[in-house]
This record gives C-alpha cells, sequence and structure tokens, in this order.
C-alpha cells in the first residue's frame, strides 16, 4: 500500500483540494496537513459575504420566515420538500429584488441558496452536507471544530465552527421539530433522520459531558457498487464474479463485519445484481439502499411510537408483512434479535432469496453470533444460506476491504474460500468450494468448470467495468440486465473492451 495513503500527514501543507456544488454555491475544499497536528485538516472556503451583507441576510431570513405561510404538516413531510423549497426561493428572491435592486443574477443566485440554506437547511454546515466525499459530520461540543469522515483521509478537523452550546441545540431541536420528535432537558438523545435520508443523533449536556453533540451519518446520493469496490481495491474481480452467480441463481447472502465497515454499502452494491424481471422487498430502519430505478422495488422502513407509546411499526413487523407482498427478493438491514432471524431463515427455507447484514467480525463470529443468544438460532438452519460476506475496516490504514468470502456447509459449518491478506492488501483462495459448487450446479446445471468459466466472464466484465469508468447504480443495473438477457454479447463487449452505449 503506498506510504502516502498510509500516512496523510507526513507531508506538510496541502494534500488535496477540489471544487463542488453546494446548491449554487461553489464550494472549494482543501485537506490540509498542519505541522503539530495528528489529523488532517478538512478546510471549505465559500465565497465570502461582507459582515454588512450578512446582517441585512440575516434580516431577511427573519422577514422570509414569517411571510411565507406553511403548515407544520409541509415542513414534515418529505413528499413536499420541493414545493416548500419553491415557495421559500420565490419569496426571497422577491426580498433579494426589493432590497438590492442592482444585484446581478448570478449574484442573486448565490446569496438565495444562501437564504434558503440557513432557513430551510443546517446553516454552517450545509457545505460540509454536499460533499459527496464525506461520510459523517460530527460536533463535539462548541469548544472544538466540527470533524468530518473523509472517505480517502478519514477523520479530519474542519475550520467551521459553531459559536455556542444553544447554536448546536437550534439545530438538534430544528431537525427534531421536522419528524415530530423533541430533544429537551427530559429527553436529552435523539435519533432522528433528514429528510433527504441522512440519519442524525444528538445528545445535550450533561448526558454528554463536553457539551451538546450532534452526529450525522451521512446518506450516500451515488451509492456504492461493485466496479467502484473493485477500484478501491475493495474486493477482487474473481470473488464478486462468484457473488454475482450467487445473486443470479437466487442463493442467500449475509454480510456481516463491524461498525462503520461497509456493510450496508456492500449490501447496496450486490443488490444492483439481481434481475429486473424479479419483485425485491427491502427493510430498514433508515433508508439507506439505493436501486437502479427500473427495478420492481418496494422500500420499507420501520417506525418508532409517538410520545404516547403508540404508532411503532418494527423490522419483525415489516418483515413478517412483506411475505404477503409476493418478494422474489428480501433485502433486509442488520438482524439482531431471534424472532427476525427465525422469520428471515424460514422465508430462505420457503424458497425466498434472502440478503442482509449482520454484526461480527469474521466469518465463523457470524455463526457464533447467529447460534448464541440474543439470535440463538439452531445451527443445522444456517444450511439455507449460501455464503457470507465478511466486510472489514482498518482503522489505522483508513481502507475498507472484504475481508473473507465463506461457503456454509450442511450443519452450519462454514468453509473459507477467500481471505484478505494486509501484506500483499489482496484477497486471495485459501479454501476449495464444496456446497457452494453443489448447490450451484444443482440450481444450474454448471459442472465444476463450468461455473469456474462463468465467474471468470464476470470478473471480466467487472474489469471492464472499471477500465470504463460505468460505476453508478443505473449503469451497473442496466449492464447486469442486459447479461441476463444476452449473456454472450456482454462478454464479447467486456473481452474486447468495447465503449458501452446502451441507455442507464
Amino acid at each position: 500500500m503506498a506510504e502516502a495513503r498510509r500516512r496523510p500527514v507526513d507531508k506538510e501543507g496541502t494534500i488535496d483540494s477540489y471544487v463542488y456544488d453546494n446548491e449554487g454555491i461553489q464550494v472549494l475544499a482543501k485537506i490540509v496537513a498542519k505541522p503539530g497536528e495528528y489529523v488532517p485538516s478538512y478546510e471549505v472556503n465559500v465565497r465570502e459575504l461582507s459582515e454588512g451583507t450578512r446582517l441585512v441576510l440575516n434580516q431577511l431570513r427573519g422577514e422570509l420566515i414569517t411571510t411565507v405561510k406553511l403548515d407544520i404538516t409541509e415542513i414534515m413531510d418529505p413528499k413536499k420538500r420541493d414545493e416548500v423549497k419553491r415557495k421559500f426561493e420565490s419569496r426571497a428572491n422577491y426580498l433579494l429584488g426589493k432590497h438590492f435592486p442592482t444585484l446581478s443574477e448570478s449574484d442573486k443566485k448565490v446569496l438565495t441558496a444562501y437564504l434558503l440554506q440557513n432557513s430551510l437547511g443546517l446553516g454552517e454546515l450545509e457545505p460540509l452536507m454536499h460533499d459527496e466525499n464525506l461520510e459523517e459530520v460530527a460536533i463535539n461540543s462548541s469548544t472544538e471544530p466540527v470533524w468530518v469522515y473523509h472517505k480517502k483521509y478519514g477523520w479530519c478537523k474542519t475550520n467551521v465552527t459553531l459559536k455556542s452550546e444553544e447554536s448546536i441545540y437550534d439545530i438538534a431541536a430544528m431537525i427534531g421539530r421536522r419528524i415530530g420528535k423533541q430533544i429537551n432537558v427530559l429527553n436529552p438523545v435523539m435519533d432522528a433522520h433528514l429528510s433527504t435520508g441522512d440519519r442524525v443523533n444528538a445528545t445535550l449536556f450533561p448526558v454528554s459531558s463536553f457539551g451538546n453533540t450532534i452526529t450525522i451519518r451521512k446518506f450516500s446520493r451515488n451509492p456504492w457498487t461493485i466496479p467502484y469496490l473493485i477500484e478501491l481495491n475493495c474486493i477482487s474481480p474473481q470473488v464478486a464474479g462468484l457473488i454475482w452467480l450467487c445473486i443470479q441463481n437466487e442463493l442467500s447472502i449475509l454480510v456481516s463485519g463491524g461498525t462503520g465497515s461497509g456493510k450496508t454499502s456492500f449490501l447496496n452494491a450486490i443488490s444492483c445484481l439481481i434481475p429486473a424481471n424479479q419483485r425485491i422487498i427491502s427493510i430498514e430502519d433508515t433508508r439507506e439502499l439505493t436501486l437502479p430505478s427500473f427495478l420492481q422495488w418496494i422500500p420499507l422502513v420501520t417506525r418508532e411510537p409517538n410520545a404516547e407509546g403508540k404508532g411503532e411499526v418494527t423490522m419483525l413487523d415489516l418483515l413478517v408483512n412483506s411475505l404477503r407482498m409476493r418478494p422474489d427478493r428480501i433485502i433486509m438491514g442488520e438482524v439482531r434479535k431471534q424472532r427476525e432471524a427465525e422469520i428471515l431463515f424460514e422465508a430462505m427455507h420457503t424458497g425466498h432469496s434472502v440478503y442482509a447484514t449482520l454484526h461480527a467480525d469474521n466469518a465463523s463470529e457470524t455463526i457464533t453470533r447467529l447460534t448464541t443468544p440474543p439470535i440463538s438460532m439452531p445451527k443445522e438452519t444456517l444450511s439455507a444460506l449460501a455464503g457470507i460476506v465478511v466486510q472489514f475496516r482498518h482503522r489505522r490504514l483508513n481502507v475498507r476491504r472484504t475481508l473473507e468470502f465463506a461457503e456454509v456447509q450442511k450443519g452450519g459449518d462454514i468453509n473459507v474460500l477467500y481471505r484478505w491478506d494486509i501484506k500483499t492488501d489482496r484477497i486471495g483462495e485459501v479454501g476449495k468450494m464444496v456446497s457452494l459448487s453443489s448447490t450451484l450446479s444443482l440450481y444450474s446445471g454448471l459442472t465444476q468448470k463450468e461455473i469456474e468459466a462463468d465467474v471468470a466472464d464476470k470478473a471480466r466484465i467487472f474489469s471492464w467495468m472499471v477500465k470504463k469508468g460505468l460505476k453508478s447504480v443505473n449503469t451497473v443495473g442496466t449492464i447486469v440486465s442486459e447479461y441476463y438477457k444476452n449473456p454472450d454479447e456482454i462478454v464479447q463487449i467486456a473481452a474486447k473492451n468495447q465503449e458501452w452505449h446502451g441507455a442507464d
């Protein structure tokens, strides 16, 4: 692994910089290594406003909020987000034209965006929310800068600060109000989500000793796909090809790993390999999955009880209900409880293909988690699973890798087929297929040699996608669907390294 990647703060000065769009406002992001600092700094530079202009805009913001008539249901309904935004935008343009008559259209656009973000958005946090390279935004207190988790550089301090504990509380309270939740002295901890799908956790002092906190797990607008994971060296084309063959033949797979290892991202990536002629039901605590737009996909989301303790919809409720919706494939967020696992494995035994995640550090521990409290599944039932993919996050090197891919044998034991080697940073074969080749042969009619040839073809297609930069969810889904219609044609295009001209 490159030394520069291992230790990004060894070299002082600007490590990286790029420009991104923040709803009409151009933002320059710089990753800077500073002397005496052990983590990089993430510096955002947006168009500066003079103090006078800022004061006028803050006055306009008050007028904007009071003059735009909105019902609380409009603010809370994510479906009306664009409509609410249009109302504010129209009024903001009117107010700017009134107070700044000589303003150019380009300047008006920037100031309108500023007004909207400070009225409907998260104010000073908004630039951070629009950088696709950031996975997490964390406020620890008003006494230190906001932290971010960068996909490439890990945790970084930013040049963004919040002036007081009250301003942190105001952001948390505003987020809560929009989804009908409260955070206060009596309820000092809040889990919530933004209309964009971003997950939010907030705590208040003195529960958090140093001050009020907000942690935002950003919802990926451009979800990871298998070609993207291959490009990042997270998985090899060979292993990805085998997983694709399993999904093509409706075999169930469990994705396990530690916190932040990329389990859900990997689940999203393999979901793009599902045939378009099948009905998919996904079940999550918070919407994180994004599948190709042309698939028949019904996303279901749990709901917490209201203040009176009523109206809760659990994972189990949705899982039981999904079986009445004639699913071909069921994608489930994290398996935590015995009853969830029982229904999930019952679905596998009755012919449904199931994909889910579980907290476990390796394939062996995955079996242990499934067979001990609180899940306590009989080991014999685990053979309904075809394979276990283990995701791993190496915090020191700041990389995510597929640690293991194991087949589940009869009786519930595992046979690890591939494992990541930290010394070479490669995932290599460590075992031979037994149960998986037998199952694939049963359902597809392929011999062992034909299985190997099919996996090689799929690996070649993935490598071609990487070379051609074909990484978006819809593009990958389209190529996979075309492959299911005419595999020889796609294999030939990949083998000849031709350009892709298919529709996204």
